[in-house]
């Protein structure tokens, strides 16, 4: 689906390995939102890691006008052509002075630069360039001078192909900017509003920056020196910390341009005022369900083996081995309870049979099970308890599903789980129970005073579904998008 340079879509969706190559998450999100809102026209930037070809998982739908695929690796064997020395000299110290330093000013003067350039650059044509070279060298020797050169050079380097992937892309016209992260999409967005200028809105559901950092703090492909490592003075940065502020200085271009700049829920507001955003431009718009999908869900509970639901990946993110160790607490007490592990074992294998081992060595073989991908909807009506043990979540969907059939949840105290049972700052009538992390105790505990109580689970559940269906309804979650896009595309115009 190419770009048709005479036509203007409404909203450009600017998305980072999600949309449309996999299903769920992120992807499904998007999807919905485009489905959700048919009379408005949308164009596609898909940023994908490298140039391979990637099968579409989602199909979009009539109102997707054009899919722009990005890929961040640069291109190989473009032949450099003649070129203006003070441009590229221009260029390298703005592409070093913005991935170091950040701030509006490189970054603004960048897009004017690159823009501007006739014939348009290539990443690799920038990256390949002598003058480029000379600058890495010239940053090494000032700002790294006891790292090795060796590894802050592909540091850079890899760091400038992204960037350079992001603000060298095909930009498509549209009337408002979305993008569904910071990171590279967020670079687009911050680029589109200011070469287009247009108004940009971002929607975070985790924290990318967060994300990214955990990533370079655990990741063994990033070197970095042992001096720099073991230095105490603060001046002397390592590698990793390069790549840190870089996502940093990404993530503040993205929210220094966006408006509003939303995530599903409060907690991850104070996040993004703590990273940069501006405090009036923050808001919360929460992922929503179709409600109405879930009235004709009948209740099929047999009081006399309830079953307690599990419904995600076998994954290590989803701590299911905290949820096996929890059943077999609370079977000592309630040993008619049935456990159910709903969702697919195939993604990690090692794990899966880690967890059936420990199924095995707890003596649990007709407790618990395994029952694989499945129909969510199917097992709904038959489910007394929905339990999340994840190490983390943004909003799970899980929660309000099981909340529009009645059905409490215990969950840990990660992401919006206790924003989801309890209300904003806990101001409504819990919905469901919420436990420590990685506490199988605190877990079972929490199962117990449910299945001991069958007043309590039903008034909890009740609780719930007065919740998902006055805040979390898809219909108003689109009729807010909505009006973004109508006050974008109006103040843009």
């Amino acid at each position: 689906m190419m770009p048709d340079a005479n036509v203007d879509a409404d909203v450009c969706l600017i998305v980072e390995g999600a949309y449309p190559f996999v299903v769920g998450g992120v992807a499904n999100w998007v999807q919905d939102l485009i489905v959700g809102l048919p009379d408005i026209s949308f164009a596609v930037v898909a940023i994908k890691a490298d140039g391979r070809e990637m099968p579409w998982r989602l199909q979009p739908p009539p109102n997707v006008l054009f899919v722009t695929e990005v890929s961040l690796a640069p291109e190989i064997g473009i032949a450099a052509r003649p070129r203006s020395r003070s441009e590229i000299e221009a260029i390298a110290a703005l592409l070093i002075r913005f991935l170091v330093d950040g701030g509006e000013e490189p970054l603004i003067e960048l897009v004017a630069v690159l823009s501007r350039a006739r014939p348009a650059w290539t990443a690799s044509e920038v990256l390949s360039h002598p003058t480029t070279f000379r600058a890495i060298t010239d940053y090494a020797a000032r700002d790294l001078p006891e790292a090795s050169f060796h590894l802050i050079f592909w540091a850079v380097r890899t760091l400038l192909g992204g960037l350079l992937a992001a603000l060298l892309a095909p930009l498509p016209r549209a009337h408002s900017y979305h993008t569904i992260s910071t990171g590279f999409a967020g670079l687009i967005a911050a680029r589109a509003s200011i070469e287009r200028g247009r108004p940009s809105v971002i929607t975070e559901h985790g924290i990318y920056l967060l994300e990214r950092q955990i990533e370079i703090m655990m990741a063994d492909w990033i070197g970095q020196h042992e001096e720099a490592m073991l230095t105490l003075d603060g001046a002397v940065p390592g590698i990793r910390d390069l790549w840190r502020r870089a996502f940093e200085n990404y993530a503040r271009a993205c929210y220094d341009r966006c408006d509003p700049i939303v995530a599903l829920y409060a907690a991850n507001n104070q996040v993004q005022r703590r990273l940069g955003a501006a405090p009036e431009r923050v808001r919360s718009i929460p992922n929503g369900i179709d409600v109405a999908r879930f009235d004709m869900v009948a209740a099929k509970r047999d009081p006399d083996r309830p079953t307690i639901a599990l419904i995600g990946r076998v994954v290590p993110i989803k701590d299911v081995q905290t949820f096996i160790r929890a059943a077999g607490i609370v079977h000592l007490d309630h040993p008619q309870a049935q456990f159910r592990i709903l969702g697919p074992t195939d993604e990690d294998g090692e794990y899966f049979e880690e967890c059936r081992a420990l199924v095995d060595a707890l003596k649990l073989g007709g407790v618990v099970h395994f029952e694989g991908r499945v129909r969510v909807d199917d097992w709904l009506p038959v489910i007394d308890v929905v339990v999340l043990t994840s190490l983390s979540e943004a909003q799970p969907l899980v929660i309000l599903e099981a909340g529009a059939c009645g059905i409490p949840s215990v969950a840990p105290d990660v992401g919006s789980c206790r924003e989801l049972l309890e209300g904003p700052a806990g101001e409504d009538a819990p919905g469901g129970l919420v436990t420590p992390l990685v506490d199988a105790e605190a877990t079972a505990a929490a199962i117990g005073e449910l299945l001991a109580d069958p007043a309590l689970r039903e008034r909890l559940g009740a609780n719930l579904r007065r919740r998902v269906r006055r805040d979390y309804d898809q219909s108003m979650v689109l009729a807010r998008y909505r009006a973004i896009y109508e006050g974008a595309m109006l103040s843009g115009s």
